[in-house]
């Protein structure tokens, strides 16, 4: 019997991507020059012209011409991390079936320098955590001993034929998933707002550390690939049209 395996890292990996800043900038300029608005930048999505109209559209929220563009990542987390992850119903998911195959033995297990304490003053609606390594320390070995326990009635269901969709329920949370997550620019930006922590933003969140990880390596895609729709994002105080 296979033996659990214990992680604490996420993974986002980008597998395609549709469109550009330029094919967003030609769908707002359709209603007046028809499908000349994208041979008219020539394909360079990094103009001026650009630049300053995807600004206008980010500031005065019209979305639609965001949706003009598709990026699929590839992702590996726990399912805790999945499941706030597809709360978002504007993305589109294919996850890896616990009733088609026999999952894997891996594990979530908080990092070292990972809040976990909730100090006095601790709102719900604002979860700010403090640090704690001795609390951190007994937390992994509570969530090892959970995990043990759970994969060893998950396989000995498994070796007594039991069907695999009726064993996976004992299996945690913090079992670690896989699938492809794909979505618009559009949709993306409400991600970035909602599961990310940042300064400059209009409205502040407060996302748990593991999606916030997540989000992060998508925005930095997003950046390189988005430009000009990125930087009216950020200067429109990430809120997304």
């Amino acid at each position: 019997m296979s033996e659990p395996r214990f992680r604490s890292d996420i993974v986002v990996r980008l597998v395609q991507r549709v469109g550009s800043d330029a094919m967003i900038a030609a769908a707002a300029r359709v209603s007046v020059t028809g499908a000349d608005g994208l041979q008219g930048e020539g394909g360079n999505p990094v103009t001026d012209a650009n630049a300053g109209l995807i600004r206008y559209l980010m500031k005065h929220r019209h979305a639609s011409p965001f949706e003009h563009g598709q990026l699929t990542f590839y992702a590996e987390c726990p399912i805790f991390v999945a499941r706030e992850w597809m709360r978002h119903r504007t993305w589109s998911f294919n996850e890896t079936s616990g009733r088609y195959r026999v999952l894997e033995p891996v594990f979530w297990v908080p990092p070292e320098g990972r809040a976990v304490v909730e100090p006095p003053a601790f709102k719900p609606s604002r979860p700010v955590l403090v640090e704690s390594e001795q609390v951190r320390e007994s937390v992994v070995q509570f969530c090892q001993h959970s995990y043990y326990a759970a994969w060893w009635n998950y396989q000995a269901m498994i070796a007594d034929g039991v069907a695999r969709e009726v064993a996976r329920s004992v299996l945690p949370v913090g079992t670690y998933t896989s699938f492809y997550a794909t979505v618009n620019p559009r949709n993306l930006m409400g991600f970035l707002s909602l599961r990310t922590h940042d300064a400059s933003a209009t409205n502040l969140s407060y996302p748990q550390a593991e999606i916030e990880d997540a989000a992060r390596q998508m925005e930095e895609v997003f950046k390189g690939l988005f430009p000009l729709t990125y930087a009216a994002f950020v200067g429109n105080g990430r809120v997304a049209p």
